[in-house]
């Protein structure tokens, strides 16, 4: 029985090498339905192997151009959509805009320009791309894989005539049938075959199939199963089969395939190989992580047989004398230079055109570091712009609220008016320097109602008559005029003209009591405010004379006023003073002062009269000389008073009645003069 399996296990091994059977390929590629060699590749409708027949692809390019400046739809994307693909022909200023289909705004809504970037909408992700190079010629876009679980509105923000906007996404068809294999349809065992792997069963004591070597060199290595001697295992490259720890039991080979059945107990075989006969070797190193600028590799290391240098399954060579896979530099030569840029700043405008600065730097890459060096390493390079033109949202605008109104005459040339207002982009009335001036549709015109008929116009006659008894007259105003409009002279109308006077009679006049008044008198100042006066009596009149009465007789009858205030002419700004103060001195010599200012008409300060004609506001009083008043009882007792002074003995009181007179002379002198 050990021979039996050693015979089974090199023949194994011989048919793995020899080069007339079906052995592993590095060159076969492994597809889509996961066998190596198939050649199988997903379709444009994502199905393996298929034929492009299990979708629709919806494509075309929209060429219509708007009429007004603003949001316009384009295209329906609808549910179950892939592929996605919006594109602008060339480069233009307007924008794509996208929506759901409540009228949510995803990208670029509500007159906002969103960054670039990626933006989640309908249960899948799209990619929003706008040029930002002044070279670029293509158009703004985004993207999407998909699938799409709602649909989707695709609007242009119109500002200049539409040069195109390509379209195109799948539809898959509601009847795909999946041409991956499902390991777990109906009447299929999880433990058999599957994609040309071989598996084996606790439970089954019986393993037959035919084993696929290229799939089973490619395949991985797997965990032996629960119930499995670990010992009883078949290893070829990279396949490991687990074997049920049972007897082996001996049968004909046939080519092609190997068929294992159970022996009988105690039969157990346990294959060694000897390491000797393989060993670790170098086959060549990794790709390296970079084309430049000092990158990193490793070396890749792979199980050959020695004796024909022949790769072979790994399993073969002592894993404890395996080489480390050390990281080795490579590509040490400097990277090319390269211009960096960075974020646009914000618009120089929130609305119109403005602008964007950005940074551009010269940069280098050397071992996985990028450094600032100068920009002469970048001269070779086209220099990326650092300034460029941006429009977040269209300015207010102009828009006509009313219509023309009716002309302002019934005949002839007159006007007739609008209501022009600036409106923001969100519907506000704003002030109009928010809006362009010069674009400012106009709110007025002349308006031409055809030539005008001419006629006779005139009022009621007056309610008073201009005697207030006898004979009098009442008047009324006659006017030619063109249908209510043009006033023209009177002999314009022609025809008869209208009278404008008639004969009045307020009775008679006979002992008649009334109050006469005489014309108002002149005003009481030249300027400004003032009161003017008049004569009023009572008088009894006859039809051809006046009698004056008291005016108690006409004291029944309101009298008249016979005072009124007056406004002369303004007077400008004049001199105001107060009056003089007291005296500062009773005589000989003193001063007195008053303030004076300057006053316009409304009482306020100024400084606009004329300095030469301003009041003096100090001057002397009392320049009389001071005499003393006499006192009758005041005498000199003693003829040589004098003497009394000179001794200074008017300080006594004996002395002051005695020589009273020559005391008070000198007691004058010296208030006078002073001590």
């Amino acid at each position: 029985m050990d021979t039996l399996l050693t015979i089974l296990v090199l023949q194994l091994l011989a048919s793995s090498a020899t080069p007339n059977h079906y052995s592993y390929n590095q060159e076969q590629a492994l597809g889509c339905d996961g066998f190596l060699g198939s050649g199988k590749v997903l379709d444009k409708c994502g199905v393996c192997g298929g034929d492009d027949t299990a979708c629709k692809v919806v494509s075309g390019v929209y060429k219509r151009s708007a009429s007004s400046v603003g949001y316009h739809k384009i295209l329906e994307i609808p549910s179950g959509a892939t592929k996605i693909n919006i594109t602008e022909m060339t480069k233009s200023r307007n924008y794509l805009a996208l929506r759901s289909n409540t009228g949510r705004s995803i990208i670029n809504g509500n007159w906002a320009i969103d960054r670039p970037g990626k933006y989640e909408a309908a249960g899948t992700m799209f990619m929003y791309k706008r040029p930002n190079e002044i070279s670029s010629t293509t158009g703004e876009s985004f993207f999407s894989d998909g699938p799409t679980n709602d649909i989707l509105n695709v609007f242009m923000i119109y500002q200049q005539p539409n040069p195109g906007v390509h379209f195109e996404y799948v539809l898959l068809s509601d009847n795909i049938v999946s041409s991956q294999l499902d390991p777990s349809s109906a009447n299929q065992n999880t433990d058999v075959a599957y994609n040309g792997q071989l598996a084996a069963s606790a439970s089954n004591s019986r393993i037959d199939g035919v084993i696929d070597h290229a799939s089973r060199l490619s395949s991985p290595v797997r965990q032996t199963p629960a119930g499995t001697d670990a010992k009883n295992v078949w290893r070829h490259g990279a396949e490991v089969a687990p074997v049920p720890a049972a007897h082996v039991q001996s049968q004909d080979f046939v080519p092609g395939q190997t068929t294992v059945r159970q022996g009988e107990p105690g039969d157990q075989v346990e294959p060694s190989y000897p390491y000797q006969e393989f060993s670790w070797k170098r086959v060549g190193t990794s790709e390296c992580s970079s084309t430049c600028g000092r990158g990193k590799q490793r070396p890749i290391v792979h199980c050959v047989r020695k004796s024909t240098q022949e790769e072979v399954g790994s399993v073969l060579c002592d894993s404890s004398t395996k080489p480390k896979e050390q990281e080795e530099p490579c590509n040490i030569q400097p990277c090319p230079a390269f211009w960096d840029v960075g974020e646009w700043s914000e618009c120089s405008k929130t609305c119109g055109t403005g602008k964007q600065h950005r940074q551009v730097l010269c940069r280098q890459l050397y071992a996985g570091r990028i450094t600032t060096v100068h920009h002469h390493r970048c001269r070779s390079l086209e220099r990326p712009e650092s300034t460029t033109t941006c429009q977040l949202r269209i300015c207010s605008e102009w828009r006509i609220r009313k219509e023309w109104s009716t002309c302002s005459v019934p005949c002839g040339v007159g006007q007739r008016t609008r209501d022009v207002k600036c409106i923001s982009n969100i519907g506000d009335v704003v002030d109009d320097h928010e809006c362009n001036m010069k674009l400012r549709p106009g709110d007025s015109e002349n308006c031409d109602m055809g030539p005008c008929t001419r006629s006779w116009f005139f009022t009621d006659w007056s309610s008073r008559c201009s005697a207030e008894c006898g004979k009098g007259e009442e008047s009324r105003s006659v006017v030619c005029l063109m249908n209510h409009v043009n006033s023209l002279p009177l002999k314009g109308c022609g025809g008869q003209h209208p009278a404008e006077n008639r004969i009045c009679n307020k009775g008679s006049c006979e002992n008649r009591v009334s109050w006469f008044t005489a014309p108002w008198g002149q005003c009481s100042v030249e300027c400004g405010n003032g009161t003017q006066s008049r004569d009023v009596i009572c008088i009894q009149r006859s039809n051809t004379s006046f009698l004056v009465l008291a005016p108690s007789a006409c004291s029944h009858l309101q009298k008249p006023p016979s005072h009124q205030a007056c406004k002369s002419r303004t007077c400008g700004m004049r001199w105001f003073s107060t009056a003089w103060s007291a005296c500062s001195k009773s005589c000989e010599g003193g001063f007195r002062v008053r303030e004076v200012r300057c006053l316009a008409d409304d009482l306020s300060l100024s400084m606009d009269c004329e300095m030469e004609k301003k009041p003096d506001d100090r001057e002397t009083c009392n320049v009389q000389p001071c005499v003393p008043k006499i006192d009758e009882h005041c005498k000199d007792k003693y003829f040589n008073c004098n003497v009394v002074v000179q001794a200074r003995l008017c300080v006594y009181d004996y002395y002051k009645r005695a020589c009273c007179a020559s005391c008070k002379r000198a007691a004058t002198r010296t208030r006078r003069f002073g001590r």
